[in-house]
């Protein structure tokens, strides 16, 4: 199969949309979406081809018009909305988006881009005949989607993620985690991540609901509680938050709760055991469309830690330093392959290559086999951070730390937290005659990064520790914080 027709399950009066008090079958939203591209059209001289940033928080009209831009043809490029304006200009300028597509409520963060600026106005639905009610065929080597992802030495790179990818990624899946007939999924991850995306493109495939909310422990909970939801995907940090607020059982269709973006804790997996609670756990990355490997909840309990073995049509192995391939149980770079993984990185012809070599994209986690194929994630990168979720690119903080005129040089580190599982902190090495306090360098990065990017510890320092080359050594750095905990390198 080299073409797509969607949605792949044609039962139009099935709910797509799944509201508590109603719900939009997928007629209705079949519907919302035509009106939505000829509304763009309307406006826009946007053709096939061209890319088209979302800036939206309200997950309904994101996903119509992610739908919208695929009908069209379009690329599209989701924004982060918890981004300054300088960030999102520069995402925006990156991926040559030709349109930005935002809310009122989004207008002012657009000021900054050099980019055609378009409010989606409110719509109904509309039972006119419109040329764009089919949604006709979709190649598996189109372009889908430029998702700006990960990255430890610099900006992050924008991945570019193809029909087939998505497609491959959701029949693996389904392979894996089985489908109900009646499906609907609770949605509260953010549609700017992969995460939240294959939920939404999951749901079209598949021909299952899809239910949209934003997360909050006690309403979360409630959701859960009330309506007839049987899939959820959290992280770690969003189940801690619902067990320490739930008050009730939850809804007994729920059937499985997929844990990724970090390792769970022993903690919170003894949480969940004791509730019976059914848990997958899940490693995946925005290169690979989602989902890597997933262990499903009798593993997970008899092996705390593992992720599972590789998803149907996905290679994964374990190379050490030189390349060669690791032995079982013994630590390495993460390998992986399959018709999942990314075309490569837009506009990075250096940083692709780097990471695709003879097929297997070379993730930079680390992590190993055991001798039963199973996998274990040690490390989500060597330097990245994970706060609640979020992607932190230490390289980018330090960038902001050291255009303040006090400071010097500066390390960005993450420190485990038992909330968040990582907290930003910096070491800072002022320059000479010069000092500031810790509330003058976190006013003067929040002008210019999102609020999770802020250091939460920061600690100043006359000299950071330096290799005889002079680069700094991060893990001494890190030994500034003996009283708190620390995440493992």
């Amino acid at each position: 199969m080299s073409n797509l027709r969607f949605p792949l399950n044609p039962e139009p009066d099935k709910i797509f949309f799944a509201l508590e008090d109603s719900g939009w079958t997928f007629a209705d939203v079949s519907r919302y979406v035509a009106l939505t591209c000829e509304t763009i059209l309307s406006d826009t001289e946007v053709k096939p081809g061209d890319r088209v940033a979302i800036l939206m928080p309200k997950p309904v009209p994101f996903a119509l018009t992610l739908l919208a831009l695929m009908r069209m043809r379009v690329v599209s490029a989701p924004l982060n909305t918890r981004l300054t304006a300088g960030e999102l200009a520069w995402q925006v300028k990156n991926a040559n988006c030709r349109l930005v597509i935002c809310e009122r409520e989004m207008l002012a963060l657009t000021s900054a881009m050099d980019r055609q600026i378009f409010e989606l106005p409110t719509m109904t639905i509309h039972d006119r005949v419109s040329k764009f009610d089919d949604w006709g065929m979709l190649h598996f080597d189109d372009d889908f989607a430029i998702i700006h992802t990960s990255g430890t030495s610099g900006r992050p790179k924008a991945a570019i993620l193809t029909y087939g990818n998505i497609f491959r990624s959701a029949q693996a899946s389904a392979q894996k985690l089985g489908k109900l007939q009646n499906e609907r999924w609770l949605c509260v991850l953010p549609l700017y991540h992969v995460g939240g995306l294959s939920i939404i493109l999951r749901s079209l495939i598949y021909g299952s609901a899809v239910e949209f909310g934003r997360f909050d422990a006690g309403e979360t909970n409630r959701v859960l509680s009330d309506n007839p939801i049987t899939l959820v995907s959290l992280v770690p940090t969003m189940l801690k938050r619902l067990l320490d607020a739930k008050t009730g059982p939850w809804n007994p269709r729920l059937r499985l709760i997929l844990l990724g973006g970090e390792a769970p804790s022993t903690e919170l997996l003894t949480r969940c055991a004791a509730e019976n609670l059914p848990i997958a756990t899940t490693y995946g990355l925005t290169e690979t469309a989602s989902q890597v490997a997933t262990a499903l909840s009798e593993l997970v309990y008899r092996k705390p830690g593992t992720v599972g073995k590789p998803l149907m049509g996905t290679q994964a192995r374990i190379v050490d330093e030189g390349g060669d391939e690791a032995a079982a149980n013994v630590l390495g770079e993460v390998l992986v392959k399959g018709g999942t993984v990314m075309r490569g990185y837009y506009r990075e012809p250096g940083a692709t290559a780097k990471a695709l070599r003879d097929g297997w994209l070379h993730t930079g986690d680390i992590g190993y086999l055991d001798e039963d194929g199973d996998l274990f994630i040690l490390q989500r990168r060597e330097d990245l951070i994970v706060s609640g979720g979020e992607n932190i690119y230490p390289a980018e903080v330090e960038d902001v730390l050291r255009k303040h005129p006090a400071v010097a040089e500066a390390v960005v580190l993450g420190l485990t937290d038992a909330q968040w599982g990582q907290r930003v902190a910096a070491v800072i090495e002022t320059r000479a005659g010069q000092s500031a306090t810790v509330e003058e360098i976190r006013a003067f990065a929040r002008e210019q990064l999102a609020g999770y990017k802020i250091p939460r510890q920061i600690t100043f320092v006359a000299a950071l520790p330096r290799t005889a080359s002079g680069k700094v050594q991060r893990r001494e750095a890190r030994k500034v914080f003996p009283d708190a905990p620390q995440s493992k390198l």
